[in-house]
């Protein structure tokens, strides 16, 4: 996770707090919390970057629409950033 750029975690944190979501739920769900506008050129690439890193999976829910889920290594890192955090933060 120390490798990823914050935009990249929001986006493992809003893909795990979802059920399968796509591409553009993930972005209007960004925009709420960013309380701007989220470029598809800013969107897509993180999100293959994700892939890349084995992070995320990539699935096709018909022709025009992929789905994103976390893998068990993208939870694994999640679950380790929070125990981190929590190191340092205490809610």
């Amino acid at each position: 996770m120390y490798d990823l750029t914050g935009f990249q975690r929001d986006l493992l944190y809003v893909i795990a707090g979802e059920e399968e979501p796509h591409g553009l739920a993930i972005k209007e769900e960004l925009e709420d919390y960013y309380e701007k506008e989220i470029h598809h050129g800013r969107l897509y690439p993180n999100l293959d970057t994700l892939v890349d890193k084995g992070l995320v999976e990539k699935g096709r829910r018909d022709r025009r629409t992929n789905f994103y889920t976390l893998t068990r290594r993208g939870r694994r890192e999640l679950e380790a950033r929070r125990d981190w955090e929590s190191q340092y933060v205490d809610l």
